[in-house]
Formats: structure tokens, sequence, C-alpha cells
């Protein structure tokens, strides 16, 4: 995949006391990686040392961190076309509301209290669709010298406002000497966010979003999902608030303005490793962004178990990066679903927890779970695709480096044409309940009606340059997963074959169907089955 320039928008710092203390890093937090790893909100914390973000794609992808000083400056001194595309920048937008580069003015006791009052209850200086506008003027000068056509937006929380303000609304108003702004999508090759809430922040108690959205305490009524019509809109002006006629939906983004396909979505499913936020947003988010507003619709996306921020938070995390990585430089995409289900019963609910690995990794890199409050709804996924040609519930999306181009350690020797491996772990669950209540009078707590995990091997055919597949389920496989390659040869073998593979274009399709165990399940029904899709990226659309 080509090397373009990224940038990095960072989230909320809050008041003008945060916003010092932001500006105070030269990298606005980017840099920071982690030494603490757990399991859970309730684990011990283990030593895992993540480098952070910046640190690892230079290592991982040869990017430079080009600054001397000044980024912005060495940019404007720099020659047109001069400076290398595979390059790091981090939009500074929080700068000019800064205070720590102002001489301390004269100022009495009373004077410097209320001056530090004003400092943690206000955030002047900011405004969303300056930094929005600001951000437009740094990607042209960027492409200007480096001569890139376009480039990697990487945003966390509120950043990826900032960067949707720019596509939605910016780009479609004219610049200050009248001449047309380019769209985003001719600007902008893949968009990634971490944590951002696109449907706004709501509390557990309306006070609290009544607060937000009429004070705005440090400019944080920007979260209010009636106020985001305000700075999406383009004939909209900020404060604005949708007309009831409008069908405005903040987690849409039209596609005018740019491809969902080219979005990326990380949310967080960890509440318990965030602040005192975490109280009045609930459990069902990542201590501060609810999981169903953390994701654009139709964008592709990823569940980890991480927290808003913090040192168990999503941006300095290995299963963020990973995620990051594989999304702009992945050519292989990969969708996973279930085919073949029968029409849902009326009254029953049917959940599943779902867990995608890839091989070479420490972390897994989506998974969604009851205990993380986002299991797939499978019953109630069924009934939303009733009538509709394509029945298939998705269960997981993903992006595949070459393995030439993966982990230091990941495992060449196994095979002439080394492939990619992924799992994908699934545990089926039958809800018991009554008028909105459940029994547990037969429940066994934890135990699956159906469970296993589908291994698959992506690699070059035995002939020619078509793409292969092999898939088996791992309590088909007698021994250990490593020790095959492809995990066919651990089946038995009458079973030892390829997956059929057809090809539309340069999309493959495959099925694999469900264990007996699984099909027996009324839920999933007989011709139950895995269905993959995968698209090679580096054809242009």
């Amino acid at each position: 995949m080509d090397k373009l320039p990224i940038i990095y928008v960072r989230g909320y710092a809050g008041p003008t006391a945060g916003i010092d203390d932001v500006v105070d890093d030269p990298f606005y937090g980017f840099n920071r990686g982690a030494t603490h790893v757990r399991v859970g909100g309730d684990g011990d914390p283990h030593f895992y040392q993540f480098e952070g973000p910046l640190l690892r794609l230079m290592g991982d992808e040869g990017y430079q961190l080009l600054v001397q000083g000044d980024q912005h400056r060495y940019l404007l001194g720099s020659a047109d076309a001069a400076l290398p595309p595979a390059s790091l920048w981090v939009y500074r937008f929080y700068d000019q509301a800064a205070t720590t580069f102002l001489p301390p003015p004269h100022e009495n006791v009373f004077e410097r209290l209320w001056s530090k009052v004003h400092h943690w209850v206000t955030a002047d200086g900011f405004n969303i669709e300056a930094a929005a506008t600001g951000l437009y003027d740094l990607i042209t000068l960027i492409r200007q010298k480096t001569g890139a056509p376009k480039v990697h937006l990487v945003a966390h929380s509120m950043g990826g406002l900032v960067v949707r303000c720019m596509m939605q609304k910016i780009c479609f108003r004219p610049q200050e000497d009248g001449r047309s702004r380019l769209p985003a999508k001719d600007l902008v090759a893949k968009f990634f966010t971490y944590g951002t809430p696109h449907g706004g922040i709501d509390f557990q108690l309306d006070a609290f979003d009544w607060a937000q959205q009429t004070f705005g305490p440090a400019g944080s009524d920007i979260f209010a999902p009636e106020k985001m019509y305000g700075y999406l809109e383009p004939g909209a002006r900020f404060g604005d608030t949708p007309p009831r006629s409008s069908g405005f939906d903040p987690q849409t983004v039209p596609e005018e303005a740019f491809a969902a396909e080219d979005i990326f979505c990380l949310v967080g499913t960890n509440s318990k490793d965030y602040g005192p936020a975490r109280l009045t947003v609930g459990p069902k988010s990542d201590g501060l962004v609810r999981i169903d507003h953390a994701y654009v619709r139709r964008a592709h996306r990823a569940y980890v178990h991480r927290s808003h921020s913090g040192p168990y938070g999503e941006v300095n995390s290995e299963e963020g990066y990973q995620n990051l990585r594989r999304f702009l430089f992945g050519p292989w995409q990969v969708a996973l679903g279930l085919a073949g289900l029968p029409a849902a019963g009326d009254d029953e609910q049917w959940q599943a927890d779902m867990r995608l690995a890839i091989r070479g990794l420490p972390v897994i890199v989506s998974e969604q779970q009851a205990s993380h409050w986002c299991p797939i709804q499978l019953s109630q996924e069924i009934r939303r695709l009733d009538g509709k040609p394509d029945r298939t519930v998705p269960l997981a999306g993903t992006f595949l480096l070459e393995p030439a181009h993966s982990e230091p350690g990941m495992p060449s020797d196994k095979s002439a044409a080394p492939r990619m491996r992924y799992s994908l772990t699934l545990r089926v669950f039958k809800l018991d309940g009554h008028n909105g209540h459940f029994r547990f009078a037969d429940h066994l707590e934890q135990v699956p009606a159906w469970s296993d995990t589908l291994i698959v091997d992506i690699g070059p055919a035995s002939q020619g340059d078509e793409a292969g597949a092999w898939a088996a389920w791992n309590s088909m496989v007698e021994g250990s997963s490593d020790r095959f390659d492809p995990i066919t040869e651990g089946l038995p073998t009458a079973q030892r074959r390829p997956v059929a593979v057809e090809r539309e274009g340069e999309d493959y399709f495959c099925r694999i169907d469900l264990p007996p165990t699984a099909r027996a399940l009324p839920v999933l029904g007989a011709d139950a089955a895995v269905r993959i899709h995968v698209h090679d990226r580096r054809t242009a659309r």
C-alpha cells in the first residue's frame, strides 16, 4: 500500500488549564506508550511495553518524524515536493488557545485567583470550526511539500469531530479569497478514529445533558448530539440544532463528503479504567463515549477492551495500533458473517460472543462479549435482515498484511508460499426471559450452547497467483494448531482439502459450514455457515 503522510489530531483537552498541559507536550500525547496491560477492569496489571504509535510506525513502516524546532515553520521553509511522503505530523490546533507561551500578566492576589478559576472553567481561543479550517490548510501545505496526492488522518476522541467538521462543512465553504475548497475525498485517503464520540456524549443523568448543552463548560457543548448539527451541516451555524424534518444523524457521513468505507472506528469497551466520567456515562462505554455512539455508520470498526484514555487507553495500546496499521497498509480486507440462518422465533433471544485474532500478534484485534456489554445480538440481527436478499449477519472484519510485511517472528519457514492466518472464536448463548426479566431456573452461567474457533489460512493457491483458503474448526484439529500449515493438515486425511473459493473481479468469497453441534441449534439451523469475503485493496475503485 502507498506510504502517504499521516496527520494525528488529538482529542479534547478541557479548559485552558488542560490546554496548557497539552501544548507542553511536543507531540500532543501521541508519543506516549504504555507499560501496563491487563485482561479486564478488575484484573491485576502486568508489564507489557508498547512504544506508542509514532515510534512503532517509524520502526514498522519506515516513517519519519520531521520537526526541527517547529514542524509548521519547517514545512513552510521546505521546497515543494522535497519532503518524504512517508512522514508523520501532529496538528497542534490548541497552541493558539494556550497561555504558557505568554509572559505572566501583572495581577494582584484576587486577579490571580480569578484567573486560575477562569482557566479551569473556560477554553478561550478554541473553536472547532477554526480548528477544522486550520486542518484543511495543514493538509494542503503537507501535500504541497511532500508531493503526496492525499494524506491519512488519525484522530483521538474530539479530534475525529474536528476532522468531520472539515470534511462535512469546511470543505464546502469558499476560502477567504473566494476560491472553492477541494472535497475531503480528494485530500484524504483514509480516516481512523480512536474513541471518537461520533454520536455525541450522553450522560445517565438528564441534568448533565442539559448542563452540557445549555452552558457548555470549557467548550464541552460540542459533544451535545443536538449541537453537532451546527458544525457538521454545511448550511448551519454553530449552536444551531437540527429541524425535526432534517433527518440529521450525527453518525452518518454523507457520501458526497467522504466514503464510509475509507473510515475505521476503534470502539473501546472498558469503562472501569477511566476517570470519574465513567460514573455518569455508564458501563456500556469506554468510560466517556458510549459504545453505540463511537462509530460512523457503514464504516469499518473493531471493538477492544480498552478505556477512553489513560494508562489503559485506546491510543497507547497495542490493540489500537495493530488495527490502525492494518487499516492503513493491509492489502487484504476480510469480512466475516453468518449466512444461511433461519427466521428468528418471536420469543427467542440469542447472543454471540466473538473474538478475532491474527497470527503473530500478542493481542486480540477485536472482541464483542456480553461481559463487555457489547455481544452480537443474533436474534435482533436476524429479524433486522428478514426480507433482504443477503441475510448475512456481520460478525467481524479486519485487514491483513502480507506475511513478509508482518511482525518479526512471523513463521516464514513453514511453507514456500507463506500464508496469512487468523482465527474467529464464537460462543453462542440462549437467554431465557419472560416479560423483560431473566429466568435462571435452568441457567448455567457462562456455559454456551455452542462454542468453537475457526482457523483460516489465506495465501497463494498451488497453481498460479490465485488466492487460496484453508479452514478448520479447532475442535476438529488433531493437535496444536501451530503444528499445521495450512491448518487442514491437522484434519483427518479425507478432509484435507482447501475451501472452495469463488472470485468476482478482485473479490473472493467462500463458505465454511458450521459444525453439526452448531447447526443443531434452532437459531443457526442446518444450513448455517461462516461466509468470508476477501477484497484486494490494491486495485483502484
